[in-house]
């Protein structure tokens, strides 16, 4: 008979607690954010900026940028001023996607939106201030290669542009109303209205570690899958989720008349194919082992969330 007193058990690695590291990671953001954008003259236009910038949210780019740089070898330190930047740009869009002429949203984030509180000129310039501010802060990065921040300021600018965000926006309000929007439309759509930042946020942060161009596409394509099935999440809780789960106008989609996932798919295949997403999401990033772990906890969490 063997003795197992003083037999080892093998160890388990803890899980990854992912709420405990958004939580840190999510405080360094608004800290940086919050020393980035100080209220100077015309006061105006930075407290409108600031209104919307340090609004809270998830500050999923920004994280995904540090936790990306982090994993390929870099540190928060030399990602902090690029994951700030995609914030921006992110709430630029937001800004403006609530506007009239736009979704004509009353709330964000739980709030008032800007031009409900500073008027829609103002709430027009605060993007257009936050949109040019992001690429003028790239560039106070620190023990970063010129040609790498160069890199870094060209993929941003090609996922908000007319290659990017704004194209994807475009198709999006040319579509409202039409009963026969094609799911090619609609992935090409969130391909670039959603997906195309995200992948930015990814990227930006493997080409300031220093990762190569093979490595480069895994995360390419990590960032898509997770940011169409981000999309997907997003169409489900318009229907599902409540005002105060959302911090936004529920049901916004319907009224519309947008062309959705789950009016394409149903709820119950929607979800199916978000979690097939996120499965392919995080096969790509095998090679980089436990390094991984926060990236794959942030893309499972897109398919669990609630708001």
């Amino acid at each position: 008979m063997v003795a197992t007193d003083n037999l080892q058990m093998p160890h388990e690695e803890a899980p990854f607690d992912l709420s405990a590291y958004l939580q840190v990671r999510q405080a360094q953001v608004e800290a940086a954010l919050d020393s980035a954008m100080p209220i100077i003259y015309p006061e105006k236009i930075y407290e409108a900026m600031r209104y919307s910038l340090l609004a809270g949210g998830k500050r999923l780019r920004p994280i995904l940028c540090l936790a990306t740089c982090e994993m390929a070898g870099g540190t928060i330190e030399m990602a902090m001023p690029t994951a700030c930047a995609l914030e921006m740009v992110h709430t630029m869009s937001l800004i403006h996607d609530d506007l009239p002429a736009m979704d004509n949203d009353d709330y964000r984030r739980g709030k008032l939106t800007n031009h409900k509180v500073y008027g829609e000129d103002i709430a027009i310039l605060a993007g257009d201030g936050l949109l040019a501010y992001a690429f003028e802060f790239v560039v106070t990065t620190q023990n970063v290669a010129a040609q790498k921040l160069l890199q870094v300021i060209a993929r941003l600018g090609r996922a908000v542009g007319a290659a990017g965000l704004v194209g994807g926006q475009v198709v999006d309000l040319e579509s409202e109303g039409k009963p026969d929007v094609s799911l090619e439309t609609l992935n090409f759509i969130h391909n670039h209205k959603t997906a195309a930042l995200l992948e930015a946020s990814v990227v930006c942060g493997g080409i300031l570690a220093g990762t190569p161009e093979a490595e480069l596409q895994r995360l390419s394509r990590y960032a898509q899958n997770i940011g169409l099935a981000f999309q997907i999440v997003d169409d489900i809780l318009d229907i599902t989720a409540t005002q105060e789960e959302l911090g936004k106008t529920a049901g916004k989609d319907l009224q519309a008349q947008k062309v959705t996932y789950p009016s394409l798919w149903g709820l119950e295949e929607s979800q199916r194919q978000a979690q097939q997403l996120v499965q392919a999401a995080a096969a790509e990033l095998d090679l980089f082992g436990k390094k991984a772990r926060p990236l794959i906890a942030i893309a499972n969490f897109i398919t669990s969330r609630t708001h």
